[in-house]
């Protein structure tokens, strides 16, 4: 065999191999969703299968503490809750944003559950180096493109990259 197609066999294995072990850490990692609020429609079996919800706490004008009814079922859900975004607009992290911006968010999420969240992810999971580092400096844990990568990520109104069924399958 040409030492070329050598080379070319080793890179495919190589690539099939990284390709099993990404599907293996997909299957036994926790399941997560984005885009959680009392004002997106969101499927039942989706919140429960999902181990980690990604809260927006002020979208389309709208509070979530506004809803305690909603508050409640979140909580009873017993699943791991965190920040997504503020108000979840197109690349709200991507432009720079203050402390005083970041805590409108952290209070809301608070007075609706009662505690202060413990990670952040941006919509869109675009943030630049100084809101990282804004997160960060609020103790807050910063997730994006690799957690997103080793992990099933669905979306309420199923308007991720990747259609829920799909996401569900890989």
């Amino acid at each position: 065999m040409k030492k070329g197609v050598k080379i070319t066999w080793m890179i495919l294995c190589i690539l099939i191999l990284l390709l099993i072990f990404l599907f293996i850490l997909r299957i036994i990692n926790s399941r997560e969703i984005d885009d959680v609020s009392p004002n997106i429609f969101c499927k039942s079996e989706e919140l429960q299968k999902s181990d980690i919800l990604w809260i927006i706490p002020k979208f389309e004008g709208k509070n979530i503490s506004e809803n305690k009814t909603w508050c409640k079922e979140i909580l009873n859900l017993n699943k791991t809750l965190g920040l997504h975004g503020v108000y979840h607009k197109y690349n709200e992290f991507g432009t720079t944003r203050t402390e005083e911006y970041l805590q409108e968010g952290i209070e809301e999420f608070e007075n609706c559950f009662g505690f202060k969240p413990t990670m952040f992810k941006p919509p869109q999971l675009k943030i630049s180096l100084k809101n990282s580092k804004l997160i960060l400096e609020k103790g807050l844990i910063l997730r994006g493109n690799i957690n997103q990568l080793v992990h099933k990520v669905y979306h309420c109104n199923d308007s991720g990259k990747f259609p829920n069924w799909f996401v569900n399958l890989f």
